[in-house]
């Protein structure tokens, strides 16, 4: 049987954001569920060594170990974050999201949440313990069939008719064996743990269908608001095209070419990593594209501060201004523009428009010998 030590009833759902009480009454009841099932797995595992068949309970026992691990890491990140976060609302929203989301471990148990995974072990060690423990008494044999009802509940509502209904159909025949006073040890031993599997497998298969679903739709949204930017990006290059001579090649991706989102993960991972790609040369061909039209317009800008200097330098009036001036606006406005023009006549014009400069009279060294002289 499982630990004396019942499963904390987590605080809140997802989202919601529960009372202090709630939280740290939660917080304790995980610390000591999780102190009374290592040591429950630790007599199991003791147990199986000196079992008549260790390699029927190995699995069994590596599983609910690996869930306890997963359990136990996320309790003391959770300890860890309760302490740090203050009790203020988003810090209860984080406890919440910490006990209803996917734990992080590399194994299987990434796939399922804190309460499933406090759930699937208890199921396990329930199981590993009966079916280590001997004959059953009347009394605990009606309480262990009521627990796998329970759990075959739930496998219900989580899906797979076909094998909740064959696992209940063997419940029905080892309940009437009990009613009839035979030892349902073995056969009870071994639907617990057929159930216990089975909830573990429909609990992981509806996070990844959910995880599917999410992905889906993350997918759907991203492929749209690719798509609602083609047509920008089209007049972007088009305009390009028009204005400047010698425009990039690039082309603007299409997002049609990739088909539906598709329904499967193997498909969907690769259909993403296409959008990925999409995204990544979109931003190439902006970048691309509009960097001439903002260099064309930066010319058109200082070739105007160019002709505000001139006035300042006094060389505002000089014919060597006024033709520089001209022929770089001309090379700037003309359409297309030859951007590496424009941009010659630019800089000849800063040169221009720089003050002359200053001539100061000086004495010849003739002149500088006749004063010597003369003095």
């Amino acid at each position: 049987m499982s630990g004396v030590v019942p499963a904390p009833a987590p605080p809140g759902r997802l989202g919601e954001a529960p009372s202090v009480l709630a939280i740290e009454t939660f917080l304790q009841g995980l610390r000591a569920w999780c102190a009374d099932r290592r040591a429950t797995l630790d007599r199991l595992d003791a147990a199986v060594g000196t079992a008549d068949d260790p390699s029927a309970h190995t699995s069994d026992v590596l599983l609910a170990l690996t869930l306890w691990r997963a359990v136990q890491d996320r309790a003391v990140e959770l300890d860890r974050t309760w302490a740090a976060g203050g009790t203020d609302v988003p810090a209860r929203e984080t406890v919440t999201g910490l006990v209803w989301g996917r734990l992080g471990s590399g194994d299987g148990s990434a796939l399922v949440s804190l309460v499933e995974a406090v759930r699937l072990c208890d199921a396990l060690v329930t199981s590993l313990s009966a079916r280590l423990a001997g004959t059953l008494d009347a009394s605990e044999a009606a309480t262990r069939l009521r627990a796998v009802g329970a759990a075959l509940a739930r496998c219900a509502r989580l899906g797979d008719d076909a094998a909740v209904t064959a696992l209940r159909a063997r419940l029905d025949r080892v309940v009437a064996d009990a009613a009839r006073g035979a030892d349902v040890t073995g056969p009870l031993g071994e639907i617990e743990r057929d159930v216990a599997r089975t909830e573990r497998d429909l609990i992981v298969g509806a996070s990844r269908r959910h995880a599917l679903g999410t992905d889906q739709a993350s997918a759907a949204a991203r492929a749209a608001a690719l798509e609602a930017r083609e047509p920008v990006l089209r007049e972007l290059a088009e305009r390009t095209r028009v204005e400047v001579l010698d425009p990039p090649p690039h082309a603007v991706p299409d997002v049609s070419r990739l088909g539906p989102v598709p329904d499967e993960r193997a498909a969907l991972d690769a259909y993403m990593s296409r959008l990925d790609a999409v995204e990544r040369a979109m931003e190439v061909v902006e970048d691309v594209y509009t960097a001439p039209l903002r260099e064309r317009a930066r010319l058109r800008f200082r070739i105007g501060q160019l002709l505000e200097r001139a006035v300042e330098t006094g060389r505002a009036g000089s014919p060597t201004t006024i033709a520089g001036h001209a022929e770089a606006l001309a090379a700037v406005e003309r359409t297309p523009c030859d951007l590496a023009v424009a941009r010659h006549l630019t800089d000849q014009l800063e040169v221009v428009v720089r003050p002359l400069p200053t001539t100061t009279p000086h004495r010849t060294a003739h002149a500088a010998g006749q004063e010597g002289l003369t003095a």
